[in-house]
Order: C-alpha cells, then structure tokens, then sequence
C-alpha cells in the first residue's frame, strides 16, 4: 500500500528531490543545499535555525499543547564522491559527486511532512533536522553540540534500500546497524633502486601481505556466528615505477555488532603489525580511530514507529531485519543522548532491480517519496500524542 499525501505536496517532493540530486555537495560543504533547504522552509512559513557553513537547519514547528513531548525528525544534506552512471534526466551537475545514497530523498521526504505536519500540526513541538557530514562520520556530533536539539525528547530517522519494495517500512527494535572503527597502518621501510632490492625493505610487498592477511583475522579468529568485516578501502604508496616505495599508508574500517569481536579485531590488527614489522625489518604503525558506534532503537521509540508505519502503509508491509546492516550510521550518536528509532524505507520499483546504496548507478522509484513523507508526519502525531515525560532512557549500546 502507497500512502497518497496532497498531489501538490508529492509534485513539490518531486522537484526538491531532483534539484538536490542535480546539485550535490559533499560532507560539510553543503551550503547551498541549506540554502534551498530554507527557501522552501521560507516558502512553507516555518521559522528555523542555520549554523552557518558545515552545520545544519533545524525548523521548528509548534505543536497544540505545550506539556507535549518534543519530537526530532531528521534527514541529510551531503552527497557521496562518486561518478554518476545513471543517464537521468537531472544527474549531477558537480563533477565526481553524486546523491548515491539517497540523501536527496530524505531531505525532499522531510521537507513534504513539513508541509503535511503544518497544515495539521500534532500536540507537540516538532524539530525538523537538515544534517551535514552523515557520510564522514560526525555531522550529527555537529548537530548535538551546536544544542538545536535541545529540549527533543524523541528522535526518529529513515533510509532508503533497494532491500525493500516501494511501499515497505523496516522497524526493528534494538541494535540495527553494525560498529565502525576507521584504522590506518603506515608502513615504513627503505627506499631504493628497483633493480637492487637487497639494499632496500619494500613497503609495497609488506603492504601487499598485510592486505591479504587481515582477512585472516575474520575468517581464522572470529567466532563465525559474529558477523565481522575487515576492509582495507585505501592504499598509498610508490612514486615511479623503478623506485622501491619507502612508505605505504593503508586505510580501512572494522564492522562488528559484538565488543568482544572488534576487541580480538583489534587486537589481531595490532598483533599482525608488529610481526610483520620485525619479519620485514620495517616500521608499522597502526592507529584507530571510532567512526560511528552502533544504531541501537529504543524500545517505546520503535514501538511508536512501527505503529506509525502500520498507518502509512498497512500492517502487513510493515517488515523487521532479519539480522543488524554491517553498515555504519551517525544517527547512532543521537540515540546515544536521545531515545528514538531508526526506519528503512523501501524503494526498488516495479522492475525488481536491487540496485546497492553508493553505486554509481543508484536512483529512488519516486513513489517512495510519498511513504517517507507521510511515515514522518505520523511518527511525529505518534509520538506527541503516546510518548509522555519525563524523558525514557536511551537503549545500553549492544556491541
């Protein structure tokens, strides 16, 4: 079941949705994105906040009853460093950056519930949260720290996936995504001419070992029934051809949904390191670094959310996850503060095609622009009218 949210309110998503997409912006760079994000706030008559250049745009809307809990609904503004491959009609405009994880919809999503929740306005006061950076990292950090959220008593958030039809809601009470650790292993060796290895300690074939033998730590360490993933996505070394490279800098991220999992992770990493340091008579260093702890939903959050989702699209599309993504999500820094639950919102069309999130190739069936819309203008009725004060606890992290 397809929600029909006010014609005029869909064509306007529309459009939103495809000027986003045809201007992308990377992480914290999006200050035109803001821009169009407040004319339209503007043009709907709902007052908002700007940090200004790599923050966000919080409006406000008042709710009937001032004893009623504040809801956060959040959306993001940045794009991916990609190439768009999809031949649409408004493809990028910005060279080797694309909207290839549907942040385009979530804003034109949030921005439709705007129109929606002003036109009815539920009990309580309603937060909409335009964010920067969600691809780094660390733009809801941003958020929190600049306090236009305080005061929320609840938080929710969707995503788009190919995973599920147009017309499906993924809510999932618990832990929904994985734990992402960034790490980067700098190898340091000897230089030298590449017809006379002996005089030299190659960074690049350390490298190469290091590479091949950190999948080891999953495949030969971990518990199997422990979802782990080790992957090294970044490797920097050698100026020329006939040069022994003296330095290698290889960057990755570790995903894990159990602490004891990422801890022999970890520990493996910087076991594996040292070995091949004194095998190779070279330097290696390694240093991690948190990239987004798990998305864990609170309890009476996501039962607020599945509630709103029955609403929209009818109970049986309503749908749980099997097992938690091994992708990472800063949303998970809100839950950290807030209670609230995160939504997947689906969005393969007719034609059946799964197309992965940050593919070049990646595009949204429009009509999923009319679930998430109208799921955030009922999670927000549901929330103010069923969630009472004072605050619930935010969930104990899972990993």
């Amino acid at each position: 079941m397809i929600p029909a949210p006010p014609n005029e309110v869909f064509q306007r998503m529309v459009d939103l949705r495809r000027h986003f997409h045809r201007h992308p912006e990377l992480s914290f760079e999006e200050v035109e994105t803001a821009r169009a994000i407040m004319a339209e706030l503007d043009r709907l008559g709902i007052p908002y906040e700007y940090g200004g250049a790599g923050s966000g745009v919080v409006g406000r809307l008042a709710g009937t009853d001032p004893a009623a809990p504040t809801v956060a609904i959040r959306a993001e503004m940045d794009a991916l460093p990609c190439v768009e491959r999809t031949a649409l009609p408004f493809a990028s405009e910005t060279p080797e950056t694309m909207h290839a994880c549907g942040h385009d919809a979530h804003m034109a999503m949030l921005l439709g519930a705007a129109d929606m929740l002003r036109a009815s306005p539920p009990a309580g006061n309603v937060l909409l949260v335009f964010q920067p950076a969600e691809e780094r990292g660390n733009g809801s950090l941003v958020m929190l720290r600049s306090g236009m959220l305080d005061g929320a008593d609840a938080i929710f958030g969707v995503h788009v996936t190919h995973h599920y039809e147009v017309g499906e809601i993924m809510v999932t009470r618990g832990t929904v995504t994985a734990r992402a650790d960034r790490f980067t292993i700098r190898v340091r060796g000897r230089g030298g001419h590449g017809a006379r290895p002996h005089e030299a300690v190659d960074a690049v074939v350390i490298a190469g070992f290091l590479i091949t033998s950190l999948q080891t730590l999953v495949s030969r360490t971990i518990n199997p029934a422990f979802p782990s993933v080790v992957t090294v996505g970044s490797v920097r070394a050698g100026s020329a051809p006939n040069i022994i490279a003296e330095d290698a800098v290889l960057e990755g991220t570790i995903r894990t949904t159990r602490h004891e999992a990422r801890q022999q992770i970890v520990d493996g990493l910087h076991r594996m390191a040292n070995a091949l340091g004194h095998q190779h008579n070279a330097e290696i260093a390694v240093t991690m670094g948190e990239w987004s702890p798990p998305v864990v939903n609170t309890d009476r959050e996501t039962e607020v959310a599945r509630r709103a989702a029955q609403r929209v699209v009818g109970p049986d599309a309503v749908v749980e996850q099997d097992y938690p993504s091994m992708g990472a999500e800063d949303f998970s820094y809100y839950l950290r503060e807030i209670p609230g639950c995160y939504v997947r919102i689906g969005t393969r069309g007719a034609d059946g095609e799964y197309i992965p999130l940050h593919s070049p190739l990646f595009d949204v069936d429009e009509n999923a622009l009319k679930v998430g819309a109208c799921f955030f203008e009922r999670v927000a009725h549901e929330a103010a009218a069923r969630l009472g004060r004072p605050r619930a606890d935010t969930a104990t992290e899972a990993v």
